[in-house]
């Protein structure tokens, strides 16, 4: 199966393409960035298929990270991998940005929990709690930074995302410390292809993934002028 794996949920532009009969990516190419996420993808998509010298047409399935996230990220993401799948005739998969910051150390087989966390702002976080072989502790949720230490009760765990030091510099001070921390400011495109080979389409869709309302408010109705 040919996947072709778009991130620009947080603060990276990614894309993939993976070979799972290979075992591996054929072509990556990821830009740590902030903002300017939709002047950067499409040529970076471009840059990516051209590596791995194969036309959309070849491709069996597309997957993009759906969320939490940058609100404008995300819409770039999704509106990518749709408008790809569409003209291509492909299937589109959506998966969160907790699991894929999850899926690399799950895929260790470890023992830990894993807690994955994603900076929210205002002294909030989106978070996941799920055991060392993926079974859900914690649903995601997005809540403020001391309830989220409540997940203290698991035990050792291993923090990962781009809010995992803020995690453990907050952690308990009665509570068994973190097993790791992986501050990664985005998930490893990597991990976003292998996931979005191994979901059903029927049960991922490629919608966008909150947590939350946006922060942005529309304006107030004018007052009518008589």
């Amino acid at each position: 199966m040919l996947i072709l794996a778009i991130d620009t949920a947080l603060d990276a532009c990614a894309a993939a393409v993976l070979d799972t009969n290979a075992g591996k990516l054929i072509a990556q190419e990821q830009q740590p960035m902030r903002r300017g996420h939709a002047e950067a993808l499409m040529p970076l998509v471009a840059r990516v298929m051209k590596a791995c010298g194969l036309p959309f047409a070849a491709l069996d399935r597309i997957a993009v990270t759906t969320g939490p996230g940058s609100f404008t990220g995300l819409r770039v993401g999704l509106s990518a991998a749709r408008g790809i799948g569409l003209a291509a005739g492909k299937p589109v998969v959506g998966l969160t940005t907790l699991t894929a910051y999850a899926a690399p150390v799950v895929s260790q087989n470890a023992e830990q929990p894993v807690l994955s966390a994603i900076d929210a702002r205002h002294d909030r976080v989106y978070f996941q709690v799920v055991g060392g072989d993926g079974t859900s502790l914690l649903r995601p949720r997005v809540a403020p930074i001391d309830e989220a230490m409540d997940a203290s009760r698991f035990g050792a765990l291993h923090l990962v995302g781009n809010a995992a030091q803020l995690l453990s510099q907050r952690w308990p001070a009665k509570a068994t410390p973190p097993f790791k921390v992986d501050a990664l400011a985005a998930p490893d495109i990597t991990w976003v292809a292998w996931l979005g080979a191994a979901v059903n389409p029927e049960t991922a869709p490629p919608r966008p993934y909150y947590l939350r309302a946006p922060d942005v408010k529309a304006p107030a109705p004018r007052a009518s002028i008589p």
